[in-house]
């Protein structure tokens, strides 16, 4: 390993030989020099606050810097990953006859939900509104279903998925159910 060459050390005070140098008052032909240190001190340091800033301000305004290029954020590391699908279910019927009831749903969920995700669900009440095929807005009473499952296990829940709509469809006379899906992690 080398070693750095020694600097000498800036000197202090001193009588200064130079004419510009101030004169005290009071004093004889003494002059001062100002010190040099506190200068240098403050040349070093804003050396070194560029010398650390440069890297960081090419690397943010550089020519790679758009959303995509940059590192993602460092994701959580507790849970394991699951699918999250969410289904909306209305109440109103097109046909004109009577409203999907909470017995009727809750009747529909332990038929046709629960035994093929036994381990667990949420249901929440909501408010929908959407645009029917005709171009009318419907506004009405709805059911947000909520299923949390092991991404492993996507592949076999999709079809069961669709078994839930397609039942839902056909015993309300509904026109759809919507489905929404996010992958997550979860820890129970």
């Amino acid at each position: 390993m080398s070693r750095l060459p020694r600097l000498s050390p800036l000197p202090r005070f001193t009588a200064a030989s130079s004419p510009a140098a101030p004169r005290r008052p009071g004093s004889a032909d003494v002059r001062l020099r100002p010190r040099r240190r506190p200068a240098l001190a403050a040349a070093v340091a804003c050396l070194a606050a560029l010398a650390v800033g440069t890297p960081v301000a090419y690397a943010t305004l550089g020519a790679g810097s758009s959303a995509e290029n940059r590192p993602a954020p460092v994701a959580a590391t507790r849970g394991k990953d699951y699918v999250e699908t969410r289904l909306f279910f209305g109440t109103e019927r097109p046909d004109g006859g009577p409203d999907v009831t909470d017995r009727q749903f809750l009747d529909f969920i332990d038929a046709e939900v629960t035994p093929r995700f036994p381990n667990g669900l949420t249901i929440q009440d909501g408010r929908g509104q959407w645009r029917d095929s005709h171009g009318v807005i419907e506004r009405e009473r709805s059911y947000e279903l909520t299923l949390l499952y092991p991404a492993s296990e996507a592949r076999l829940r999709d079809p069961q998925i669709e078994r839930i709509r397609d039942a839902y469809e056909k015993a309300y006379a509904q026109d759809s159910v919507a489905r929404l899906e996010e992958r997550t992690t979860a820890d129970f």
